[in-house]
């Protein structure tokens, strides 16, 4: 199977003030963070607010530069420092946001708005770009007459059908999905996701789906990464997350999914406190200070990433 990306000790560190007057300090937003991910399929990666998931598909998309580690796209080395391959690079990867309204420019038709990334990358001529474009439109479901309209006349379920098809006109190999479906109505989801799922197959595409969502992370991903702080906790088969969780905090937030059935729902672990600052980051395994498994040597030594039953966990007690 063709590698889509690999990614190998992402590390991302940021300089901030404390307060107006205060000192710098590092913001810890990612550290090593390695993983593998193969055309055709779809790594979901999952965490609370502030575990990184954001830094890592800014990262993957090329917007930003990790401080330390490397990615290889579809067997190309990524080289940050050369603005000029980096351009060339991107490409292989798109990204479509999670507010579809915003990512348009709304002074653009449509049809311009999708010939745009093949005028910037100099690909055909006008006439082939905009019959690319119409031929894009149909693939995502939308209609010829939808062409010269512009971004407000359409429904938010539209609008993210647009941005899909935008990402597609250079044809990548890797699409970054930022919270896709999060700002539609729930009828909507399943439209968009079931498109995503099609279009997959016919391009051979790989997904870096990002989500706060378990229920639709369970219903799209082949693969699961758990990110805690920047770290990750767990990663491996959406079967064996869902089916057996091993990492506390993976437990904790399956938990927290909503359910129907009272026992399940008895069931709950939920999470205690709030998330630690990336400031300033507890030592040994940053989920200690939340965990009901933490020991003397939690609190002591950085759990490292190691193969239990079928996937990568990052705990000393599971």
């Amino acid at each position: 199977m063709t590698r889509a990306l690999e990614a190998s000790g992402l590390t991302r560190r940021v300089r901030a003030k404390r307060g107006a007057f205060g000192r710098t300090a590092t913001v810890h937003a990612l550290e090593d963070v390695s993983f593998a991910l193969d055309a055709g399929r779809t790594l979901a990666v999952v965490g609370e607010s502030g575990s990184g998931k954001s830094t890592l598909a800014r990262i993957v998309a090329l917007v930003d530069a990790p401080t330390e580690g490397a990615l290889d796209i579809a067997g190309g080395r990524i080289d940050f420092a050369d603005a000029a391959a980096l351009r060339r690079r991107r490409a292989g990867v798109q990204m479509v946001f999670q507010n579809p309204y915003g990512s348009l420019n709304p002074r653009l038709t449509i049809a311009r708005a999708l010939a745009e990334p093949l005028d910037v990358a100099g690909v055909g001529d006008s006439a082939s770009r905009r019959a690319a474009a119409a031929d894009m439109m149909a693939k995502v479901g939308l209609s010829p007459e939808h062409a010269g309209r512009h971004p407000h006349m359409f429904s938010g379920g539209q609008r993210q059908r647009i941005a899909i098809a935008r990402a597609l006109m250079l044809r990548p190999k890797l699409l970054v999905l930022d919270e896709p479906v999060s700002a539609l109505d729930v009828s909507i989801r399943a439209q968009i996701l079931n498109l995503l799922a099609d279009l997959r197959r016919e391009f051979g595409l790989a997904y870096l789906f990002v989500s706060h969502d378990l229920s639709v992370v369970r219903h799209v991903a082949d693969d699961v990464l758990v990110l805690y702080l920047g770290r990750i906790a767990e990663i491996g088969p959406r079967e064996a997350i869902f089916g057996r969780p091993m990492h506390p905090y993976t437990r904790a937030l399956l938990s927290a999914t909503p359910r129907v059935e009272a026992a399940d729902r008895a069931r709950r672990e939920p999470l205690r406190g709030e998330p630690p600052s990336p400031l300033d980051p507890p030592s040994g395994c940053a989920f200690h200070p939340r965990c009901p498994l933490a020991t003397a040597r939690c609190t002591a030594e950085r759990p490292r990433l190691e193969e239990k039953r079928g996937r990568l966990v990052a705990c000393h007690e599971a």
